[in-house]
């Protein structure tokens, strides 16, 4: 299902249609809405492209969560 966005409100954002792709996949990502490879895939952009845009916006490429360091912890412990 495309998306239509009026040229007059990008021009109003003062973005391009590429930049609206990336900023409304940057912003997908960091509501966890998608996933890096997906949402870098919805802005048209490389990984290490999408993370840059990603560290650009102050947004954190890893996020690190409970569950991660439970895990983390666990491994550390083993022998």
């Amino acid at each position: 299902m495309p998306v239509i966005i009026p040229d007059e409100t990008l021009k109003q954002a003062g973005l391009s249609e590429d930049e609206a792709r990336v900023e409304i996949a940057c912003r997908l990502y960091d509501a966890d809405k998608l996933h890096l490879w997906p949402a870098a895939q919805l802005a048209g952009l490389s990984r290490d492209e999408f993370e840059s845009a990603l560290v650009s916006r102050g947004i954190p490429v890893h996020r690190i969560d409970e569950e991660y360091l439970k895990h983390e912890l666990a491994m550390s412990r083993q022998p």
